[in-house]
């Protein structure tokens, strides 16, 4: 091998999450080589040339757990203002639905979120990263989809782009317009679609703020034709999709999305049969995201052995937002993703690296340990990968790499 442009080892690790055999299947001791911003090589430590070229950075694990970054690929972490009370509206009694019919939901947060000002959203926005990254996640996915309108959707969007410039983490962002219709349109969905498509959609893609769009489709949000409509456009303008779908009842969004080759569908609680195989035809990603279920204390399981029988990709989020899911933690999910959902230690590790890379389009340079893939690592004081899901609270990071550099 050459390793004349070595700038890293990291040595005598168990090393999980490479490129062959089972995801989280262990090569220990292993190494890796680090060559700039890229994984030049990852094998057996025993593999490894007796001298590391001159100036080569040789760091010995002792033996500690090494995986790729971790990937959030669902957040909702730019928004304004408190949901404390719909937590105790709920232990009550209320549903989702019944809070969102009496004005509260996300239009509560849209209100708030519309009058703060971009750089205190920034603010509040890099202290939840912040909280995310602490765990060994170095790629996140926010969303807008709290502003509504034209001027707010763009101003969440920059705010997420700034967050990705201010902190050392790779932001992915989504258009989310069509979250929910906004107050100021009462009962008129279409107009406000026809508003999304005709403006927001266009302008978003033009200042290249946008990565992907996603909707809801839902009987509180829009329905699959609004949705296609939204998806179309979205095409149009060369901007991938993606589709909150399934979480409160079968709407037939997870087929919808693979209509449209979706990069994901989310939630998927009531999804059918159907909606799986149309998904494994398409190649679209299962997000699951086991706090907004814990949250809102729902009782339909999303139908894991569905999805693993038709191979469908299932990645796992924490959909960290203010009131379904205001938990920042993707470990916390990778426990309730087993101890809820039935997943295995090993399905939830795939889920918030290989599966997650993909579901945000960056499955060629994310989510593995495998030569040319960014050097996006972490080292923790652990030795398996099932300790990240069954030792919440007490698996760290030890070691952050992103781009092959140390974060501080």
């Amino acid at each position: 091998m050459d390793s004349s442009g070595w700038t890293r080892v990291i040595r005598n690790a168990g090393v999980a999450g490479g490129a062959g055999g089972a995801v989280s299947g262990l090569v220990s001791p292993g190494a890796v080589a680090i060559a700039g911003q890229h994984i030049a090589w990852a094998g057996p430590d025993a593999e490894l040339p007796d001298r590391p070229p001159a100036g080569c950075k040789v760091v010995d694990a002792n033996g500690a757990l090494l995986t790729p970054g971790l990937i959030d690929c669902h957040t909702h972490l730019v928004w304004a203002g408190s949901r404390h009370r719909e937590f105790e509206l709920r232990l009550t009694g209320a549903s989702y639905a019944d809070i969102a019919q009496a004005g509260g939901g996300i239009i509560s947060t849209v209100t708030a979120t519309r009058a703060a000002s971009e750089g205190e959203l920034l603010v509040l926005a890099m202290k939840r990263a912040a909280q995310l990254m602490a765990e060994g996640v170095t790629t996140i996915e926010i969303k807008s989809g709290y502003g509504l309108d034209l001027t707010n959707e763009l101003k969440l969007l920059r705010v997420a782009r700034a967050v990705g410039e201010r902190l050392s983490v790779t932001v992915r962002t989504t258009l989310l317009a069509a979250h929910a219709i906004p107050p100021e349109y009462g009962s008129r969905s279409d107009d406000y679609i026809r508003c999304v498509c005709d403006e927001i959609l266009p302008a978003a893609a033009a200042a290249g703020l946008a990565d992907a769009v996603d909707a809801f489709c839902e009987t509180i949000a829009f329905t699959p034709a609004q949705i296609e409509r939204v998806f179309t456009r979205a095409r149009e303008l060369g901007l991938a999709v993606k589709l909150h779908a399934e979480q409160l009842s079968n709407q037939h969004g997870a087929a919808l999305a693979a209509k449209f080759a979706a990069l994901s569908a989310d939630h998927l609680e009531h999804v059918d049969e159907a909606g799986v195989r149309a998904m494994a035809a398409a190649g679209t990603v299962a997000v699951l995201l086991p706090a907004a279920f814990y949250f809102l204390r729902e009782t339909q399981l999303p139908p894991i052995g569905l999805l693993r029988t038709h191979r469908v990709p299932i990645a796992i989020a924490s959909d960290l937002n203010p009131g379904s899911a205001p938990i920042a933690s993707l470990l916390l999910n990778m426990n309730m993703a087993c101890t809820l959902f039935g997943m295995t230690p090993e399905e939830a590790f795939a889920g918030v690296t290989r599966h997650a890379a993909a579901a945000l389009g960056l499955g060629a340079t994310h989510g593995t340990i495998e030569a040319g893939k960014t050097a996006d690592l972490v080292l923790w004081n652990a030795e398996h990968p099932a300790e990240l899901a069954a030792q919440f609270g007490m698996v760290r990071p030890v070691t952050v790499l992103r781009g092959g550099k140390d974060l501080p």
